[in-house]
């Protein structure tokens, strides 16, 4: 197992949101369109060049909402598919981190790649599981300590 699953596994989040993000949008699209009333006028029948009467039709976007429906769908499926690859990828993720020496390391692995916390919020839980280390922990430390692990393992 390489290094390489653990940027997999954040860019695999951050893909997900994004598709989570365009099924609200979608969500929302397709609310509007079905409160949206359609207005037409149309001439019936002609008398020379004059028409008879006009009529005002009114309806709903049936088409669009039908359209917009299926790629819902589909973007749904997608997104049902990606999460349950995301699991399996959680679990490589979580089997890589227990290969690491030091626990150390393996919590702050745990707390950037599992948790999605920040640097300087794993600086701050760090401190908070460590209070009575002699040298704080810091966004730079904890960045610079998985920096260097990454290059002594490739």
């Amino acid at each position: 197992m390489d290094k390489n699953i653990l940027s997999e596994y954040a860019d695999m989040k951050e893909e997900i949101k994004d598709l989570r993000r365009r099924i609200a949008e979608d969500q929302k699209k397709i609310r509007k369109l079905e409160r949206t009333v359609v207005a037409d006028s149309v001439t019936c029948g002609k008398k020379g060049k004059k028409p008879i009467r006009t009529v005002k039709i009114k309806g709903f976007p049936r088409e669009e909402i039908k359209r917009r429906t299926a790629l819902l769908k589909k973007r749904q499926a997608k997104l049902e598919m990606l999460e349950t690859e995301l699991i399996e990828k959680q679990l490589q993720v979580e089997e890589y981190i227990q290969t690491i020496d030091k626990s150390e390391l393996r919590i702050m692995f745990r707390l950037y790649y599992i948790d999605s916390l920040t640097w300087y919020q794993v600086a701050l839980k760090m401190n908070q599981m460590f209070p009575k280390r002699r040298i704080k922990y810091t966004e730079d430390n904890c960045k610079q300590r998985h920096k260097r692990y990454l290059e002594k393992v490739a």
